[in-house]
């Protein structure tokens, strides 16, 4: 059974850091590109970052470049968004996902139909 498990969200203030991590049991991990996505209240989900299975390519939202960073370790099975400078806008349940056919840095990537596997979620607020 594969289980992803999001950790590490919660309130902070504006102009915070936080570390997401992502634990997957189940799957091969190291054959699976990973995902951020978001959905704040009362909207849709969203892409946030992406990294290839091998952990040399990364993607972003252009509201995270600069600000989120993706990362992986394959021998841990743990994918991590590292996001600094938080806004109150980024407020919102992070997912993560986990998709086998390699979509990461293509257009493909923002769809939430080409995931295979996701997380419940981790809430974090930012207060301003």
């Amino acid at each position: 059974q594969v289980q992803l498990a999001e950790s590490g969200g919660g309130l902070v203030q504006a102009g915070d850091s936080l570390r997401l991590s992502c634990a997957a049991s189940g799957l091969t991990f190291s054959r699976y590109d990973m995902a951020w996505f978001r959905q704040g209240p009362g909207k849709e989900r969203e892409f946030v970052a992406a990294i290839s299975w091998s952990g040399r390519n990364t993607y972003y939202t252009d509201s995270g470049k600069g600000r989120f960073t993706i990362s992986r370790d394959n021998a841990m099975h743990t994918v991590y968004l590292e996001m600094d400078n938080l806004r109150p806008e980024d407020t919102a349940v992070y997912y993560c996902a986990a998709e086998r056919l390699g979509i990461s840095g293509t257009s493909a990537q923002k769809n939430t139909r080409m995931y295979d596997y996701w997380g419940q979620g981790a809430q974090v607020t930012v207060s301003s």
